[in-house]
Order: structure tokens, then C-alpha cells, then sequence
């Protein structure tokens, strides 16, 4: 009987479990997630951050940021050390020697200012590396994606110079057999002729992408199996963000409080330091002697120079980076929706083009062969739209390069280049 009951009990189980509707299917990704989420394939991120470790201006840049940290420890150490003093006066019988220390008192909080200046000066210069990291990444993968437009084309004229090469051999056998005339024989042969001379400029277009790209230390070998993603580029969104997280604001922003900053420092300059002193010794007077004791104190008049004008000019400082701070918000707010737009537009022609059966250049080339072979087409109608086959594939190349150049524009845009890249936990 328990059998039985647990037989019955399983299958009621079993029925539940099919009864019930399946679990609910993760909740699709919001285009703001996927560009959040987006990543360079994993080879191409430990490419460019072994390029960026040793791109000697990532080197000048920690040299920098080093060198404004040694400053600030610098402007923390005290203004005035003490100084010491030995004077010894012979006047004939009458001896007086004595020895001495005096400071500068820095009462109005110089050694502070400076400080705080010092400091921000060390943001300052941290922003400017960040930045120079972000430009990094832009123009290293600007010059990977040109890179690999220029070896498509190189490739797409490979592939012109094959066909015009063996449209010209058949054309010279079907003039020998008189199946053509001459004009169309020639005709064939200055295309071929005309592919030469157009592979040779593609091929010195590729050469220089090499260069430019090894001039970031780009490995072009290293990934030369490495295609562009750009089936799998996210949708551009609307960015929330503000501008004051990106790099150039950040290095405004500095720039700005360095400004104010100064304007403490100016002010302080103005306040005289005063100089404590003591001295002691011991005067002997012909056969007699005694011991002698002083104290000094100065103060500078600063009554030929005020050093007002110091005042006047980091005031003037501070006003122009306020303005330059202002300038660079409204300058990224543009740039941000033009980086967006143009992000959209080389999107959306780029899956137009994807999804066109005119770019598939081998179907259009075998379908036209077959077709001037049979005689339906005159030999300049068929290099007519081989060209244009061929140009359509040209133009694909140089639009997936321009894709590639918008969207690294945009992730700059939106802030997000470095963490796509792989770069946001470099130095």
C-alpha cells in the first residue's frame, strides 16, 4: 500500500511539474545595460593594455604625476629653517663674542596654502594621465579598425586583380576564336591594367595603417586572426551620465582649483613673516669680563612693493579657468550628442549593408561571367558592374571602419571606452 501511495504521489509530482508553466526567461537586456555591459573581445583588451604599458607616453605621464607628488610632500615641509649666528668684535682691550640663532615665524599659514595648492595640482596632473589613458584607447582602436578596413581592401583587390586578370585571359581566347572583337579585347586588358594600378595604391594604404598602428604599439600579427565584432555592437543610447565624470572636465576641473587655490597663496605673500632671534656670549673689558645676553626681532615693510598685483593676476587666473571649465561642459554636452548620432547612422547603414544581397561580390561575380559568357551582356556592361560590385565591397570595408571610428567615439562620449578596453584598472 505505501508503495502504491508513493507511486500515486509521485506521479501527481510529476503532473504538477508539468502543469506549471516554465520558469520565466531572463528579462531581456535594456539597451543602457548592454552598453554598460559591452567588451572588447579578451585577446584585443590584453592587446592594448600591454601596448599601453609600454607607450613611453604612459611612462612621461607617471613621470609627471610622480614629480607633482614630490612637490606636494615638498610644499608641506616648513617655509624657514633656523639659521645660526657667531660674531666676534676685537677693539683694541675690549673683546665681545658671541653666537646666535634666529627662525622666520610663518604666522599666517603660507606652508598651508601652498599645501593645498600642491595638492590640487597632483589632481591635476592624475586627471591629465587618466586622460591621456583615454586618448590611448581611442586612437588605438581607431587605428586597429583602419588597420583592418585597409587589409579588406587590400583583399577585395586581390580578388579584382583575380577576376580582371582571368576576365582578360578569356577575352584574349575569344578574340583568337572571333567570338569578340579587338576594342572588346583591350577593353578587357586595360581593366585588368587599371586593377594593377589601383592594388598598388590600396596595398601602400595598408602599409601606412601598419605604421600608424605600430606607432601606438600595435602588433599587427598578433591579431591578424582577430575580426572586427561589429555584427555584435550595442544600440547607441542616451547617456544619463554627467559630463563632470569624463576626463577632459576632470582635467578642467583641476586646472580651475589650482587657479583658486593660487589666490590663497597670492594672499598670504602679502602678510609679512617676522624673524626671532637670540644671542649670547660673554665681552671682556681690559681685565674685566661679563657674560651678555640679547634678543632680536624683524619685520618686513613691504612698503616699495605690496605684491598686490600677484592678487589681481591669480584672480584673473582663476575667472579664465572657471570660463575654460564652463567652455569644456558645453563642448562635451555636443560632442556627446553628435558621438551619439553619428553612432546611429554608421550603425543602422552598416546592418543595411549586412543585410543587402548586392554586397555578396562572388555571387555577383559568378552570376555576371555566366551571364557575358552566354552573350547577354557586352563585355563593357560586364566590367561596368563588376566595378560596381567591386566598389560596393570597397565601400563596406571603409563603412565597417567608419563604424568602428564612431563607436569608439561614442564610448568616449559616454565614458566608457577605458572599462570596454580593459584599461580601468592601469596606471
Amino acid at each position: 500500500m505505501f508503495v502504491r501511495f508513493a507511486a500515486a504521489a509521485a506521479s501527481i509530482a510529476v503532473a504538477c511539474m508539468l502543469a506549471m508553466p516554465a520558469r520565466a526567461a531572463d528579462p531581456p537586456v535594456s539597451p543602457s545595460d548592454a552598453i554598460a555591459q559591452a567588451r572588447a573581445p579578451d585577446a584585443v583588451r590584453e592587446a592594448v593594455r600591454d601596448a599601453w604599458l609600454r607607450y613611453p607616453g604612459q611612462q612621461a605621464a607617471q613621470a609627471q604625476l610622480a614629480a607633482t607628488q614630490a612637490r606636494r610632500d615638498a610644499a608641506a615641509q616648513p617655509l624657514y629653517n633656523p639659521e645660526l649666528s657667531f660674531n666676534r668684535d676685537d677693539e683694541g682691550t675690549d673683546v665681545t663674542t658671541t653666537a646666535g640663532a634666529s627662525l622666520t615665524l610663518d604666522l599666517s599659514g603660507k606652508r598651508r596654502v601652498r599645501r593645498d595648492a600642491a595638492e590640487a595640482r597632483v589632481d591635476q596632473s592624475a586627471a591629465t594621465a587618466k586622460l591621456l589613458r583615454r586618448d590611448f584607447a581611442r586612437r588605438w582602436f581607431a587605428d586597429w579598425s583602419a588597420l583592418q578596413s585597409a587589409q579588406r581592401r587590400v583583399a577585395v583587390g586581390e580578388r579584382r586583380l583575380s577576376l580582371t586578370r582571368r576576365f582578360a585571359e578569356i577575352a584574349g581566347r575569344q578574340f583568337a576564336a572571333g567570338d569578340i572583337s579587338g576594342a572588346e579585347r583591350d577593353l578587357a586588358q586595360l581593366a585588368h591594367d587599371e586593377a594593377q594600378a589601383q592594388q598598388a595604391t590600396l596595398v601602400a594604404e595598408r602599409a601606412q595603417a601598419e605604421a600608424g598602428f605600430a606607432a601606438l604599439g600595435g602588433d599587427a600579427q598578433a591579431l591578424q586572426a582577430q575580426a572586427l565584432p561589429s555584427d555584435s555592437l550595442p544600440p547607441p543610447v542616451a547617456a544619463d551620465e554627467a559630463v563632470e565624470g569624463l576626463p577632459e572636465w576632470q582635467v578642467a576641473d583641476a586646472a580651475a582649483r589650482v587657479a583658486e587655490r593660487e589666490i590663497a597663496v597670492a594672499r598670504r605673500n602679502r602678510v609679512p613673516d617676522p624673524t626671532v632671534g637670540f644671542n649670547a656670549g660673554r665681552i671682556r673689558m681690559g681685565g674685566a669680563s661679563d657674560n651678555v645676553f640679547g634678543v632680536s626681532l624683524s619685520i618686513p615693510l613691504f612698503v616699495r612693493n605690496s605684491y598686490r598685483a600677484e592678487v589681481v593676476a591669480a584672480n584673473a587666473d582663476a575667472d579664465a579657468a572657471n570660463a575654460e571649465r564652463r567652455r569644456v561642459a558645453l563642448e562635451l554636452g555636443a560632442e556627446r550628442r553628435r558621438a551619439t548620432d553619428s553612432y546611429a547612422s554608421a550603425l543602422s547603414a552598416w546592418k543595411q549593408w549586412r543585410g543587402s544581397r548586392a554586397t555578396d561580390v562572388e555571387r555577383r561575380a559568378d552570376l555576371l561571367e555566366r551571364t557575358w559568357r552566354e552573350g547577354e551582356i557586352s563585355t563593357s556592361d560586364y566590367l561596368l558592374q563588376l566595378k560596381q560590385s567591386l566598389d560596393t565591397a570597397l565601400a563596406g570595408a571603409e563603412l565597417e571602419a567608419r563604424l568602428w571610428q564612431t563607436y569608439t567615439d561614442y564610448l568616449a562620449a559616454v565614458g566608457r571606452i577605458e572599462r570596454w578596453a580593459g584599461l580601468e584598472a592601469t596606471p
